[in-house]
């Protein structure tokens, strides 16, 4: 196996110095400290990148409010909608130089990031450009009681509400920022954006192209640095009018609580859970195998709407079991920059001896490796996909999230009984229903506790339909026409002639 060769562009990116995008141009504080970006394929050191200080923060939330009030609040909507279209234009010419940079820092398969990171980034942009010009109030007509001769009217405004600070996670570092800054942007806000310190890289360029496609200085920015540090000096600052936060259940929780002590901000939390996947007793073995590779081992499980838990009939478990310890083995491990590759490493180191902590709890717990639940022999933060049958509900492989390729398999009894276990978590982030029998599948959505559930499918968004979760899994929701409320104002104006 050969790596494909890097290009000239990103070996002369990654030689740069990096630190902050403001103002519709590169800062780096020469005095502030800096933190390693690492390639989690080989642990070598890609890059440094200069941390935020507190003045480069301000000046990032100020360039933001004078772009908000000098410019793109005042923007046409078709206009707005243009240069969208424009950046997403740019972001696929430079496809490839995007998705190289992007597994360089992830670890994502090459495929991956061009496929998901670039394209489906491009397909969402392009949605919201697409509503710039539809964002509306509407009339109303009105049974005020007129004393004399005097009428009444109302409607409704959808208004910008200010500068919005989007906290990007590592896993998907370009969609996920494209959810956050392409919402705001759509609805005439202004955003500061903030990279997971682990893959600060490719929003740099991003906010570079969206230069070049026009979008005004100020209106797009990047800090970098420790999540710890700049995420509660973005909810504090009282220019910062809404919060977008994608990560992990505990963080979001402080994230949320923070946005009300901090004047009542408005907030949008993607969270993580414990997601299941439920397949019924007519769904055949094979397909069943695939569904489970599809719904929880992608991108190395590193998704947050990935399944973690299957619920499988007892009289198919053991098949299913058996197949599954089959195909995970036959699953080629290697370096993401290989085309051939099927696997690569997890993100970062902290999150591979979080998985090998989970591997020794299960063990202990008496659960069955059914494949995998350790380290593969290579450089880097490779985990080999792994699948447990566990013993029972209550095993903490069943209870806590992985965030990783870990499977846990659970024999059910009777149909009635699937919803129910699916349904005992404190999370809701997603779910999947597998059957050939259609009217069964429908019986059960209503019954599943989930923001998403899909059926014969899992782990596939469309920007038309909203994503959120349910219970602790987060609150609002992200794309579809719902998005909008989360990044506007709605205004009443009564009228009396």
């Amino acid at each position: 196996m050969s790596d494909i060769p890097l290009l000239p562009e990103v070996q002369a990116f990654l030689a740069r110095r990096h630190g902050q995008f403001i103002d519709g141009q590169a800062s780096i504080d020469a005095d502030s400290s800096t933190f390693d970006v690492v390639n989690p394929a080989t642990t070598r050191v890609l890059a440094q990148v200069h941390q935020a200080s507190s003045d480069e923060l301000q000046q990032a939330v100020d360039s933001a409010r004078r772009a908000f009030e000098g410019r793109w609040r005042d923007t046409s909507p078709a206009r707005r909608g243009e240069l969208l279209n424009r950046l997403a234009d740019l972001m696929l010419q430079h496809r490839e130089e995007l998705a190289q940079i992007e597994t360089l820092c992830s670890g994502k398969l090459i495929q991956i990031s061009r496929g998901f990171e670039v394209d489906y980034a491009v397909q969402f942009l392009r949605y919201f450009a697409g509503w710039t010009t539809k964002i509306q109030g509407r009339t109303a007509s009105l049974s005020l009681p007129s004393a004399g001769s005097e009428q009444y009217m109302g409607y409704t405004l959808r208004e910008p509400i200010g500068v919005a600070a989007g906290i990007v996670p590592w896993n998907f570092s370009i969609m996920i920022a494209v959810w956050k800054f392409g919402a705001a942007l759509s609805c005439g806000c202004t955003t500061v954006i903030k990279p997971s310190e682990f893959t600060p890289l490719t929003m740099l360029r991003v906010a570079e192209l969206a230069i070049e496609a026009g979008i005004p200085a100020g209106v797009l920015n990047v800090v970098n640095g420790a999540g710890g540090v700049l995420g509660p000096a973005l909810i504090e600052h009282p220019a910062v009018a809404k919060i977008s936060f994608t990560g992990s259940v505990p963080t979001g929780t402080g994230v949320g609580v923070a946005a009300l002590k901090a004047g009542l901000k408005h907030v949008t939390l993607e969270l993580g859970g414990k997601n299941p996947a439920g397949f019924l007793p007519d769904y055949p073995v094979e397909k069943t195998v695939d569904g489970i590779l599809e719904a929880g081992y992608m991108n190395q499980g590193q998704i947050c709407a990935s399944a973690e838990r299957f619920y499988i009939h007892r009289s198919r478990i053991d098949a299913v079991q058996e197949l599954l310890a089959k195909r995970l083995a036959a699953i080629p491990l290697g370096s993401p920059l290989d085309e051939r590759s099927g696997f690569g490493p997890v993100a970062n180191q902290a999150h591979y001896q979080k998985l090998m902590r989970f591997f020794q709890q299960a063990r202990a717990e008496g659960g069955e490796v059914i494949y995998g639940a350790e380290s593969a022999d290579m450089d880097g933060y490779y985990v080999k996909p792994t699948a447990i049958r566990a013993r029972s509900q209550h095993d903490l492989i069943m209870r806590e999230e992985t965030f990783g390729p870990v499977g846990s398999l659970l024999a059910y009894d009777e149909v009635d009984e699937l919803a129910d276990y699916m349904n005992d978590t404190p999370f809701g982030l997603s779910a999947s229903l597998w059957t050939q029998e259609l009217s069964t599948a429908l019986r059960l959505i209503p019954r599943v506790e989930a923001g998403t559930v899909w059926v014969n499918m899992h782990n596939f968004l469309d920007p038309a339909l909203p994503f959120g979760g349910a219970k602790q899994s987060g609150i609002g929701r992200e794309f579809g026409e719902a998005y909008i409320e989360n990044f506007t104002e709605l205004k009443t104006v009564m009228i009396r002639y």
